[in-house]
């Protein structure tokens, strides 16, 4: 899966978890769809993941159950819980158990992509990324938040990592101006769009040095990072 941001998709319900796996590939996510709670355990028993997505309601081991049995397994992973269930007891319980956010069938793409990149942010030590990352001739360190270039390290600003990331993680893919605005600053007002674009200057100046490396604003739809693909 490479350094692709791994999902764990648990929904029984074959048309809606077809549809929202198809999304998150498109979206660049690697993603396992598996159809009940037993099957979910047997899938973080095989590899480690990034974050759950979980039915509540499926056969054989409800969302619930598998959430309380993942985090014994896996104290740290990110739960986010995908149900029709609405009533504030079942979001308690949800809560109670550790989940990170709660959305309420039906929900749009856009909104489930938001709140996914919200919870991978806050996780910290989440960001889907190794440890290290190429960009050209430039090395971007996630965990120290750095970028190195020709003999000099830079240490970048939070929403300047934040938004570095962002665009990695849909390297030459066109990233919507209102997604990295709703991701990262909360609000995809003029205000918060006109300082998105003071970062992505910073960023560009940044990265000025590798002529292969380019973060190209597509009018009308986003932002795009260009960089040589391996």
């Amino acid at each position: 899966m490479g350094d692709q941001v791994r999902i764990l998709l648990l929904e029984d319900d074959p048309n809606l978890g077809l549809i929202v796996e198809e999304s998150l590939i498109k979206a660049g996510f690697a993603v396992r769809l598996v159809r009940d709670g037993q099957a979910g355990l047997e899938a973080m028993d095989e590899q480690p993941w990034d974050l759950c997505l979980v039915d509540v309601m499926m056969p054989v081991m409800d969302g619930f159950s598998f959430a309380r049995q993942a985090r014994i397994h896996t104290p740290d992973i990110p739960l986010i819980f995908l149900t029709a269930r609405s009533l504030i007891k079942d979001k308690t319980e949800g809560f109670n158990i550790g989940c990170d956010d709660y959305l309420t069938k039906p929900f749009s793409m856009d909104e489930l992509l938001l709140r996914m990149e919200a919870v991978l942010r806050r996780s910290g030590s989440v960001t889907g990324l190794p440890e290290t990352v190429a960009l050209g001739s430039y090395q971007y360190n996630n965990r120290e938040r750095s970028l190195q270039g020709k003999g000099e390290i830079r240490k970048l600003t939070d929403k300047e990592a934040d938004l570095l990331e962002l665009l990695y993680r849909h390297r030459n893919k066109t990233l919507e101006r209102s997604r990295a605005l709703l991701s990262i600053w909360g609000d995809d007002s003029y205000h918060c769009g006109r300082s998105m674009d003071v970062f992505v200057s910073r960023l560009r100046k940044y990265l000025d040095e590798d002529a292969n490396v380019e973060i190209r604003t597509v009018h009308g739809q986003g932002l795009r990072l260009l960089i040589p693909e391996k």
